[in-house]
C-alpha cells in the first residue's frame, strides 16, 4: 500500500516551562531544544508540508507533545483524552482542525476513555493501540469505532511509555523496532494479532526506532545520538533520509520520541461525514 502524502502538520512551540521536565540525571538546554524543534519543522516544510505552529503554552509541561492530542486518518480527527490537565490543549487543536483544516472532528463516546495519540500506530492497513498508562481499553474502542473499515488491535505496553516509544512506521509497510526485550515483546504481541504482514527494521538503540516517514523521506535520530542505528539506516534504507538531533527531548523522564512532537495529516478536498 502506498504511504500517505501528508499536506499539513500541527506543532506547538517550546515553552519556557519545558526546561523543568528534565530527569534527575540531566538538565535541559532550552535554547538547544528550540533549535532542535526548529530543525524538525524546517525538515518537514522542506518535504512539502504546511506547518501550523501553536503558541507556547506556559501552563503545560507537555504542550510540545502535540501528537498526544489527536489521531487523524482520512479526514476524520478523533480527539484524544491524554488527561484532564491537557484538555485546554485538546480544545485548541480541535479548533484548528475544524476551522482551519476542515476536518471532521469526533470524540470518544465513553466517559471512561483514556487515549493518547502516541499510543496509536496506523500502518495504512490497520491500527495498533497501545494499552498503557496513557491509553485504556475504552480508548482503543474509540479508535475502532471511528474507523470501522480498518482492523484495530490493542497491544499491552508495560511501564511509563507509549507504544510509539518502541516502534513506528519507517516506510510503506515497514515497521522500525528496537532490539531490546521490551520492544521485541511488543512486536511479538502485534505480530500474533496483525491482519497483514510487515517488514521489520530492527535497530540496536531502542529509542532510534521512533522515526517519521514523511512524503517518501525518513526522519530519524542523528548519528551522534544513535550511531549503531545510523549504520543500519545507511545499509537498509534506499530512500532519502534526514538525521536530526533530538537530545533535549530525550532527557525527559518518559524519554518522549521524535514523533510525539508533531501531528501529521492529509487535508483532502472531500470531507467524510460520519
Amino acid at each position: 500500500m502506498a504511504s500517505t502524502k501528508f499536506t499539513h502538520a500541527i506543532v506547538s512551540r517550546v515553552p519556557d516551562i519545558f526546561s523543568k521536565q528534565a530527569n534527575s540525571c540531566s538538565t535541559i538546554n532550552l535554547q538547544l531544544a528550540r533549535n532542535q524543534h526548529l530543525a524538525l519543522l524546517t525538515a518537514i516544510r522542506g518535504l512539502g508540508v504546511d506547518v501550523l505552529e501553536l503558541p507556547p503554552d506556559e501552563n503545560s509541561l507537555d504542550s510540545v507533545y502535540t501528537q498526544d492530542l489527536a489521531i487523524i486518518v482520512n479526514g476524520i480527527a478523533l480527539m484524544c483524552r491524554p488527561g484532564p490537565h491537557r484538555q485546554a490543549e485538546v480544545d485548541n487543536v480541535k479548533a484548528v482542525l475544524k476551522k482551519e483544516l476542515h476536518q471532521t472532528v469526533v470524540e470518544p463516546t465513553s466517559s471512561k476513555a483514556l487515549l493518547s495519540g502516541s499510543d496509536v500506530l496506523f500502518t495504512g492497513r490497520e491500527f495498533f493501540v497501545g494499552i498503557s498508562q496513557s491509553t485504556n481499553t475504552e480508548g482503543a474502542v474509540a479508535v475502532a469505532a471511528t474507523w470501522p473499515e480498518y482492523p484495530c488491535t490493542p497491544v499491552k505496553v508495560d511501564g511509563p511509555y507509549h507504544l510509539k516509544t518502541f516502534l513506528n512506521m519507517a516506510g510503506p509497510e515497514v515497521i522500525s523496532v528496537g532490539a531490546g526485550p521490551e520492544a521485541q515483546n511488543i512486536l511479538k504481541r502485534m505480530e500474533r494479532e496483525a491482519t497483514h504482514r510487515y517488514q521489520t527494521l530492527t535497530l540496536p538503540e531502542d529509542r532510534a526506532a521512533n522515526c517519521l516517514f514523511v512524503n517518501g523521506t525518513l526522519i530519524h535520530k542523528s548519528k551522534d545520538e544513535a550511531p549503531k542505528s545510523d549504520h543500519v539506516f545507511s545499509a537498509k534504507i534506499d530512500f532519502p533520509r534526514i538525521p536530526l538531533p533530538i537530545s533535549e527531548f530525550s532527557k525527559t523522564p518518559s524519554q518522549r520520541p521524535l514523533s510525539s512532537l508533531i501531528i501529521l495529516l492529509r487535508k483532502t478536498k472531500h470531507v467524510r461525514r460520519i
